[in-house]
């Protein structure tokens, strides 16, 4: 028997788009679909009175010296890449934040851990985290995990991620996501959010 999904009150809702960025959305099959997809929930979002975070992983040169070396991002930090000034760390041309959207950069996988994201929300009144983003088994499960944490309610675009590895991404929104978020597709989030 399946739970219903729950009510969405667009007021008290973030969208967060996280790791659309020109690097990382050209390394996707079949982007401009997916693209198309979270663009369309972002109007919908914005169309409601919701609001629409972005998160983007990005280092300066302090970011880089603090990594240890057998962090996850080492590479990353002993090759100087994806520095913040990068054009390769912007977020994509066709999901461009607006004027008063939420834009925070990190420096690990989870959206939450080293930004003010949470404060953010917080501050905003928001309560619930609508999820689209860039890999299913990076920051999205990181984010879900942190997000649970901090009590938000949940929901996971399904055609909003995307992952190098179809079989785990299934695996995730299958099995996993439905333990801690509503995993819902965007057609489902236009109706949640009502007329």
């Amino acid at each position: 028997m399946s739970t219903p999904t729950p009510a969405l009150d667009p007021k008290h809702a973030a969208l967060l788009v996280m790791d659309f960025q020109q690097g990382i959305v050209q390394r996707m099959p079949d982007v401009d679909a997916l693209l198309g997809r979270v663009r369309a929930a972002i109007a919908d979002v914005r169309e409601h009175g919701g609001t629409i975070g972005y998160v983007r992983v990005a280092f300066t040169e302090e970011d880089w010296a603090a990594i240890p070396d057998l962090a996850m991002f080492a590479y990353v930090g002993q090759n100087r890449l994806m520095h913040h000034e990068d054009p390769s760390t912007a977020i994509h041309e066709a999901l461009a934040p607006e004027p008063g959207d939420i834009v925070v950069r990190k420096t690990r996988v989870g959206a939450m851990f080293t930004t003010d994201l949470d404060r953010q929300l917080r501050d905003r009144g928001i309560d619930t985290l609508v999820l689209a983003g860039l890999s299913t088994s990076g920051v999205v499960l990181s984010t879900v995990i942190e997000a649970t944490d901090r009590d938000y309610k949940l929901y996971v675009l399904s055609d909003g991620t995307d992952d190098p590895d179809a079989e785990t991404r299934d695996f995730l929104l299958g099995k996993v996501f439905p333990r801690r978020a509503q995993v819902i597709d965007t057609g489902t989030l236009r109706a949640l959010l009502g007329p």
